[in-house]
């Protein structure tokens, strides 16, 4: 029997509002079809009690809380002690130790305040009046039969328990329709450059998903191999229900999304949950952003929605009959086919927990620097935040939460980090969402196609191998550096990011060699390689993507134009220099 209630998620709102509209992947032969064309349903769309507590958004960005009033004399003092107070030089050990000094004690500060906030607002996400508009249905059936016994969510790009709505929306199904929840994690043996590194961090985080999914009563699978060959079975020998997966919108994540809904039983409904951004990527535009200006308003306009506290994933009153048997961890390991060379490093220890206390130093120590030194290499005020962002092992909408609690002292660097963390993350996304080659020049816009083809056989003072690039052999000192930060600690600086690029641009045999060196060198040592934001930096850099067209030069054409001399100005280039210059990569 199939209830006629239990059905696929559906717009609160009259569909007389909106058109109707099917959104396709062009990177899949899928067609996903919006929530409002199942407006006509209502089951696996659970509705719910109002939510009590929405967090209330201010001014016209829904960014901020209201600023209090402070007196000239108090706003004097202030500005003259964050004056006298200079951030401190960038050190591994440092950074070490701000993310992992509390493995040894109880919990931060910060992590209980998060806990007690989810509390405080709803006991579970069943109280809770979810946004349907972060869903989208990828199946053609939208019933769950009575039959079934489990909802699963196939983790994949958001790798944490709390503070992930596609988790939430997972077990607001189980809850519904009372079976219990399990969570499944494809390992496959490796992804397109990742190495042990990457590796690593996602298993060591995934012990942590493990240990909390366990204290909650939820299921925790690792499946050996590609989603594709491991998932549907595991769905048909548990007789699963329902299955929910997060977003990603590279092109191999949405291959193996759109493989495993082909793979899955004809009766068993699949839908995606965007839970990496804060506005869901086909939510913020329904098509691909020129740039920043022309995304900015379009989430700004829609954050009101969007911006709220998270309810908790709670312990799941309804348990598996099957014993959930602990991972084989060593097992996992000895599964992968990756790069053993390219070694772990000791400043970024993964994991949520981690990943929180990271979130917890910076708005401490090195927020109220970030607005007017995040462009300077040699000082400690960016967040550091990317490996665990990556991984889905933080949630940017808990960093946004977070951060603009201090907008009255440090106004600047909250509005600085906000538009890095929302706007250019998620203009990222929407990039190589609506664009099927994200990572070619053939991707780039007309103008910078162009430019770069008609200086593509201008002579180039200094050509370098991959092999000489890779291992930091170039007549450039701060370049040098750079890479080898890159290599040694799985991180670049931002600023550092653009010259490197640009450089590989300038000493490489042609624009195309340039994009594919780049893309390589990053995705292979950055901890957080393989990701959009990686991909659009690289394209941003060498192909002008999100910029415009400049004075013309040789090499470059009309590409924005980076050099030494210009690094000089802006920050003290020796002293990075010399931080680097006696390591070495071989």
């Amino acid at each position: 029997m199939v209830h006629p209630f239990r059905t696929l998620p559906t717009l609160i709102h009259s569909i007389t509002k909106f058109s109707r509209r099917i959104l396709t992947h062009k990177s899949s032969n899928l067609h996903f079809q919006h929530h409002s064309d199942f407006n006509r349903l209502n089951s696996l769309c659970i509705f719910s009690r109002p939510h009590l507590n929405f967090v209330t958004i201010y001014n016209n960005n829904y960014f901020y809380s209201p600023k209090r009033k402070m007196s000239d004399k108090k706003t004097s003092k202030r500005k003259a002690d964050e004056k006298d107070e200079e951030p401190k030089e960038e050190s591994p050990k440092k950074m070490k130790t701000e993310s992992t000094d509390s493995k040894t004690k109880s919990d931060t500060c910060l992590i209980k305040q998060i806990a007690e906030s989810r509390k405080k607002l709803c006991n579970s996400v069943a109280e809770f009046k979810f946004n349907k508009k972060r869903v989208r249905v990828l199946s053609k059936v939208q019933d769950f039969s009575d039959d079934k016994n489990g909802v699963v969510y196939w983790m994949s790009r958001d790798q944490r328990v709390q503070d992930n709505w596609a988790l939430l929306y997972a077990q607001r199904l189980a809850l519904k329709m009372d079976v219990p929840l399990h969570v499944c994690f494809c390992l496959v043996p490796k992804f397109l450059d990742a190495t042990i590194r990457h590796y690593r961090f996602i298993l060591k985080g995934l012990e942590e998903v493990e240990k909390e999914c366990k204290e909650l009563d939820i299921s925790f699978h690792l499946l050996i191999g590609h989603a594709k060959d491991v998932l549907p079975p595991f769905v048909k020998e548990n007789k699963i229900g329902g299955v929910v997966t997060d977003f990603s919108p590279l092109r191999v994540p949405a291959e193996w999304v759109a493989d495993v809904t082909k793979a899955l039983p004809k009766d068993v409904p699949f839908c995606q949950v965007d839970s990496h951004n804060l506005v869901p990527c086909w939510e913020a535009s329904p098509k691909l952003e020129y740039g920043a200006r022309t995304i900015r308003n379009k989430i700004h306009n829609q954050l009101s929605q969007f911006l709220t506290e998270f309810p908790p994933v709670c312990r799941h009153p309804h348990k598996s009959k099957s014993t959930c048997k602990p991972v084989d961890w060593s097992a996992a390991e000895d599964s992968l086919e990756v790069d053993c060379k390219v070694s772990e490093v000791e400043w970024a220890v993964p994991g949520s927990t981690a990943g929180l206390n990271m979130l917890e130093s910076f708005c401490k120590e090195r927020l109220k620097y970030f607005g007017s030194e995040r462009n300077n290499p040699n000082k400690n005020a960016l967040s550091n935040l990317s490996p665990w962002l990556k991984f889905g092992q933080i949630s940017v909408q808990r960093c946004i939460l977070t951060v603009r609690q201090y907008r009255s002292k440090y106004k600047e660097s909250v509005e600085s980090y906000i538009e890095e963390a929302v706007i250019r993350r998620e203009l990222s996304d929407n990039f190589c969402f609506y664009n099927e080659k994200y990572d070619s020049i053939e991707g780039a816009y007309d103008w910078a196609k162009q430019t770069l083809k008609d200086h593509a056989g201008d002579k180039r003072e200094y050509v370098y191998t991959q092999e000489q690039l890779e291992f930091a052999k170039t007549h450039d000192e701060l370049w040098n550096a750079a890479q080898k930060q890159m290599v040694l600690e799985g991180k670049m600086h931002g600023f550092l990011r653009m010259y490197w690029a640009k450089k590989i641009l300038e000493w490489t045999p042609s624009p195309k060699v340039a994009l594919e060196t780049a893309i390589y060198l990053n995705d292979k040592y950055s901890l957080d390689g393989r990701d959009p934001n990686g991909y659009v930096g690289c394209m941003w850099s060498i192909c002008g993507i999100h910029d415009q067209g400049w004075k013309e030069r040789e090499v470059f054409g009309k590409i924005r134009y980076m050099n030494y001399a210009g690094c000089k100005r802006k920050f003290d280039v020796a002293a990075f220099e010399r931080k680097y210059k006696s390591k070495s990569l071989k």
